[in-house]
């Protein structure tokens, strides 16, 4: 079993920035490769962000790539979600995922 919990999300104004946190447990969690997805308001979920357990491999979205960084403290067992320069369509509830597990999302806003 993992679970995986996300934080940090809130309303921002467009620019703007905010950093998620999804705190892992279970397992062997600093094996783990995360992803970060999100899910607009009647649109599917969408990849956003990958890091490898060992945090030098990661990739992005098109969509967010040059404004998100993902990163991970393994020994706190946090995957990081750094979100800068951010746009009205970056609103949605983000989800952080191992395999077949789910945190229970944690909503962004941005203001235009």
């Amino acid at each position: 079993q993992v679970q995986l919990v996300e934080s940090g999300g809130g309303l921002v104004q467009t620019g703007g920035s905010l950093r998620l946190s999804c705190a892992a447990s279970g397992r062997t969690v600093n094996t783990l490769t995360i992803r970060w997805f999100r899910q607009a308001p009647g649109k599917e979920r969408e990849f956003v962000a990958r890091i490898t357990w060992s945090g030098q491999n990661t990739w992005y979205a098109d969509s967010v790539k040059g404004r998100f960084t993902i990163s991970r403290d393994n020994a706190k067992n946090t995957v990081y979600l750094q979100m800068n320069s951010l746009k009205p369509e970056d609103t949605a509830i983000y989800y952080c995922n191992f395999n077949d597990y789910w945190g229970q999302g944690t909503q962004v806003t941005v203001s235009a």
